[in-house]
């Protein structure tokens, strides 16, 4: 690790070769002479750091009672700058969770050594509230990350919505350099967002917050006309708005790089879907040509009507339930940008003139997923010979190869490798 004074990269690297040497010393002496040979107490504080940091939090625990410079060395600041608490209930969840007393040593002697935080947890409220415990007591400490992370739902959701919020507000108003905050599936709202902003908006670069329902669109374009520095986004199509994608584009506002939106329809016909202008599209693409925009479809087959009816600048697209003929054939229409492409599902009705249609337009595509779909050999060939060797990633079930006249499924494998330069296989369902 590199330190500040003058000479520390000679120093580590000098402490590490004596160590080597020292082990070689050691493996070449009898057993019984090898626990007088080194001193394992008098180990670098370097080395002792990298060490402890590829340890678990327990085990790293025991080992700080081995001896006085080994505690030390387990009470260094920067082995306490990133950290996650895993918290869960032993009789429902497989996490191993962080034991409750070191998380009390935690928030007494280190909760000012706090940087990069995360916290995991299960389904339960117990571990949810828990976590926002924790969050209450950080104080004293200014994070640059924050992430909040569940394994399965409902977790924070369940919590009483001012508890989240006041345990939340307590890190928006201590840190006053946030730059990355992953906050999906909680209750978070519009006035705590208000909080965020009024104290990280020169910091903010990261905003994760896909299903957030007590976020309004308002309250994510106050996000984005006061964080200028903002790079990466995740949320939901319904906060998605022309007003955003125009804030998003002002000059005052740095380049975006990721953008991702999740299309989700829990019950058909529940949900409506408003368009986005072209226009707003375009606006956005002329101030980041280069950012990628990320798209999860998770809709039914009817309520594709808002999308794909013109061109949208589309690069990462996944379609999580079955999506119809018609809706690729204008996606190879209107995503000239698309870089991948996943189909989960589609029916028995053959992709032939879609995916030609999509290899015809999207040139710069170069990785595609079919799933429970349909396609001839002779234009999957045909779809890999257009595409050429840029197609990276190639993942067919052969399932979805259906033989025809020119090939069988025996001969589409040469005839594939062929074309992409390398050797191909089509996938197999597992048999168990």
């Amino acid at each position: 690790m590199k330190r500040g004074r003058k000479g520390g990269d000679e120093d580590s690297s000098s402490s590490c070769e004596d160590v080597l040497e020292g082990l070689k010393k050691v493996r070449s002496l009898p057993e019984e002479s090898q626990e007088v040979a080194v001193n394992w107490g008098r180990l670098p504080q370097e080395i002792l750091l990298h060490i402890f940091q590829y340890l678990p939090l327990l085990d790293r625990a025991q080992a700080s009672q081995v001896c006085r410079r080994w505690n030390e060395a387990f009470h260094m600041p920067e082995l306490w700058r990133c950290f996650e608490f895993e918290l869960s209930q032993p009789a429902t969840s497989y996490l191993k969770a962080t034991h409750p007393d070191l998380i009390k040593q935690i928030i007494k002697r280190h909760s000012n050594h706090l940087q990069y935080v995360s916290f995991k947890v299960d389904s339960s409220t117990e571990s949810a509230e828990a976590a926002c415990d924790i969050l209450s007591q950080l104080v004293n400490c200014s994070l640059k990350t924050l992430g909040l992370i569940s394994t399965a739902r409902p977790s924070f959701m369940e919590l009483p919505k001012s508890h989240f919020i006041s345990a939340l507000t307590v890190v928006f108003v201590n840190s006053k350099s946030l730059s990355s905050l992953k906050i999906d599936d909680t209750p978070v709202d519009d006035p705590s967002l208000k909080v965020l902003v009024a104290n990280n908006s020169d910091t903010l670069k990261l905003l994760k917050m896909s299903s957030c329902p007590h976020v309004s669109p308002a309250g994510i374009l106050c996000v984005a006309d006061q964080c200028h520095g903002l790079r990466e986004l995740a949320l939901n199509y319904y906060l998605l708005s022309d007003e955003l994608l125009l804030a998003l584009s002002s000059e005052r506002h740095v380049h975006l790089e990721h953008l991702r939106i999740d299309v989700v329809s829990e019950n058909p016909g529940t949900t409506h879907f408003h368009a986005i202008q072209k226009s707003s599209w375009d606006a956005l693409v002329r101030h980041s040509p280069k950012f990628s925009l990320v798209m999860y479809f998770f809709l039914y087959e009817e309520e594709f009507g808002p999308f794909f009816r013109y061109e949208i600048p589309v690069t990462h697209l996944y379609f999580g339930r079955s999506v119809s003929k018609e809706v690729l054939g204008r996606v190879g229409m209107t995503c000239p940008r698309l870089v991948e492409l996943v189909v989960c599902a589609n029916g028995l009705r053959p992709l032939d003139e879609e995916l030609i249609r999509i290899a015809e337009h999207c040139k710069q595509l170069s990785a595609i997923g079919l799933g429970e779909c349909e396609v001839s050999c002779s234009a999957f060939v045909e779809f890999v010979k257009m595409c050429g060797g840029r197609l990276s990633q190639l993942s067919i079930m052969e399932e979805v190869l259906i033989p025809d006249h020119k090939y069988s499924l025996e001969q589409i494998h040469w005839e594939v490798s062929k074309h992409l330069g390398r050797v191909w296989f089509p996938d197999m369902m597992p048999t168990w």
